[in-house]
């Protein structure tokens, strides 16, 4: 909640339910304690892909209860209010380019490495234009499968995720200590992503976000860096990296962001 889109006011947290139903139900109950006035308007992100009106989500892999419900419109109906939606990934983005580590940059490349690999790219401020929106965590790295082995994608996501270490690994990555040589690895994997999300995306500053990157243990980010100079070869120069500033409120941070230029 904020009153003037600058700062926030009391945050609720709660696990997001399995439906779409009960996710409806638990937002108005937590907007409801918060608030008795008018609202004038929200914003906020969920995972996978939206319709083209960003009223819905048509595809998703974890949150199937919300795939193709109208929770959008219903909430509206019971709140009185516009909402704006966008993908989870762009708001945290808008979030830390209006009010975290990428601020005073033009073209910021934010990506989140946590169960999942994401990304998007703002421009001057605003999610930039897309046809079907950024998937970079999908992009293809382990050609000839020599990591992962026939049976896995061989995608960025399934190299450096925490879901895909997990499977790989048999435990969390929070209880793999820090002085593991596996971190390192992590950084060399995803030094290849973001090589590609320079030489396609031009950013002047990506920032790193997720629980792979602020948690504890972590991929490091001197070991990221160190990695990503080294797979570029001087093709390019490598842009600013940086961790994110917020943990697990840059998506509120960027819904204020989103609605100082709606309402």
């Amino acid at each position: 909640l904020s009153d003037d889109l600058k700062t926030l006011g009391e945050v609720v947290k709660y696990k997001t339910p399995k439906t779409a139903k009960k996710g409806v139900e638990e937002m108005v109950k937590a907007i409801s304690s918060l608030t008795s006035e008018p609202i004038r308007g929200m914003a906020g992100g969920i995972r996978g892909t939206l319709n083209a009106d960003k009223t819905e989500m048509v595809h998703d892999t974890v949150l199937t209860g919300w795939v193709d419900e109208p929770f959008i419109k219903q909430l509206e109906e019971k709140l009185n209010t516009k909402i704006f939606l966008e993908n989870d990934t762009a708001v945290v983005g808008m979030g830390e380019v209006h009010f975290g580590s990428g601020q005073g940059h033009e073209i910021v490349v934010y990506h989140t490495v946590s169960t999942g690999v994401g990304g998007v790219k703002i421009e001057r401020g605003k999610i930039d234009d897309f046809s079907t929106g950024f998937e970079p965590g999908h992009q293809i790295l382990d050609i000839d499968h020599t990591i992962l082995g026939e049976d896995q994608e061989p995608t960025l996501e399934n190299l450096v995720s925490g879901g895909a270490i997990k499977e790989r690994m048999g435990v969390e990555p929070y209880e793999i200590p820090q002085e593991d040589a596996i971190w390192d690895q992590l950084a060399f994997y995803l030094a290849h992503g973001l090589r590609n999300t320079i030489l396609y995306w031009s950013p002047d500053v990506i920032v790193l976000g997720g629980s792979m990157i602020i948690g504890d243990p972590r991929i490091l980010l001197d070991d990221i860096i160190r990695h990503t100079n080294a797979v570029l070869d001087d093709v390019v120069p490598c842009p600013l990296i940086l961790d994110a500033t917020f943990k697990d409120t840059g998506g509120l941070y960027g819904a204020m962001a989103i609605l100082s230029e709606k309402v």
